[in-house]
C-alpha cells in the first residue's frame, strides 16, 4: 500500500532548527531514551537524493534568472514572498543545508503529521510507503533531501519543454507511481489535494491500481461539508496514523480518529471512506 500526500506552499523557515530537532531525536534513540513513547534501536537516518534532482535544478536555474516582480506574477504571490523565493532558487547552486522532504513543509497537513516527533524507525518505514507530490521535484520520498522553494502547477519555464509543470511531469510520474503501487499490493491511499492529480495521467492510474480516497466532512445540521482546513488537517494526521501503525490494508483505516473525526460506515463506499465530525 502506497500513499500520496501533497507538498505545501509554506516551508520551514529555519533549516538549522529542524536539523537540530532531527539530530536530537536520533541521539535520544542512540542513548536508549524514549522517542514518541517508543524505545527503538535503529540506524541513523540516511537522506536520499530526489529522483528528479536534475530537473529541479534546471527549473531553479530558470527561476533565479527572473526578477522578483516577474516571479510574483508567475506564482501569484506578494513581492516579499517572490523576493524570498528568488533568493532560495539562487541558493540551489550553493552548498546550502537541506532537509528531508517530510520535515521541510509547514502547511496544515504537515502541522498535524508532526514528522519531527516521529522516531527513526517510523521515518525509515515512511521512506518506502509515502510519496510527496511537488511541482518542482515531481515526486519525493520522505527522506529525499530538498531545499526550500515555491512553485505552481501552471508555471511555464524554458526547461519545461513548452509545457507547464502539470504537462511536464505527467509522462514522467505516471508510470513511476503506478509501478510503485503495483509492487506494494496495488492500493494507493490518496491523501493529496485534487489539484495534484493533474501531475499524472489520472485515468490511467485509476484504471491500473485501486485508489482509496478518504473524505473528511463536518456535519452542519443536516448537511455534510468539506472544510479545506479540516480536510488538510486530517490528511496529515492520517498519514501519521498509517506510518505509526504500519497500516497495510485500506480496511484498517476505519480505526482512524482525530479531533472529533470518526469513520461513518453507513456513508460513502469502500474506495471513498467517510470520516465525520459531528
Amino acid at each position: 500500500m502506497q500513499i500520496i500526500l501533497a507538498s505545501a506552499k509554506t516551508m520551514k523557515v529555519s533549516i538549522k532548527r529542524e536539523q537540530s530537532k532531527l539530530v536530537c531525536s536520533v541521539e535520544r534513540e542512540k542513548r536508549g531514551m524514549k522517542s514518541n513513547d517508543k524505545v527503538k534501536s535503529s540506524p541513523d537516518i540516511s537522506l536520499s537524493s530526489p529522483r528528479f534532482q536534475n530537473e529541479a535544478d534546471c527549473f531553479a536555474r530558470d527561476m533565479a534568472q527572473y526578477s522578483a516582480e516577474t516571479i510574483a506574477d508567475m506564482l501569484g504571490c506578494s513581492l516579499q514572498i517572490a523576493a524570498q523565493n528568488r533568493m532560495r532558487f539562487m541558493r540551489f547552486f550553493e552548498d546550502a543545508p537541506k532537509l528531508p522532504a517530510i520535515l521541510a513543509y509547514h502547511g496544515q497537513a504537515y502541522k498535524h503529521l508532526k514528522a519531527e516527533t516521529l522516531n527513526v524507525d517510523d521515518l525509515n518505514y515512511s521512506q518506502g510507503r509515502l510519496w510527496i507530490t511537488s511541482f518542482l521535484y515531481g515526486l519525493l520520498r520522505p527522506l529525499d533531501a530538498i531545499l526550500p522553494y515555491r512553485m505552481e502547477g501552471n508555471v511555464e519555464l524554458p526547461s519545461g519543454e513548452g509545457q507547464n509543470m502539470f504537462g511536464f511531469w505527467k509522462n514522467r510520474l505516471t508510470d513511476l507511481l503506478i509501478d510503485a503501487v503495483k509492487a506494494d499490493g496495488g492500493t494507493l491511499i490518496h491523501l493529496a489535494t485534487e489539484e495534484y492529480q493533474h501531475l499524472f495521467d489520472w485515468q490511467r492510474v485509476r484504471k491500473e491500481v485501486r485508489i482509496v480516497q478518504p473524505l473528511f466532512y463536518v456535519r452542519k445540521g443536516c448537511e455534510l461539508k468539506i472544510q479545506a482546513v479540516w480536510a488538510k488537517t486530517c490528511r496529515g494526521a492520517m498519514t501519521r496514523f498509517i506510518i505509526e501503525n504500519r497500516i497495510d490494508k485500506p480496511e484498517d483505516l476505519c480505526t482512524f480518529s482525530y479531533e472529533g473525526f470518526t469513520y461513518e460506515p453507513k456513508l460513502g463506499e469502500p474506495d471513498f471512506p467517510h470520516f465525520i465530525m459531528q
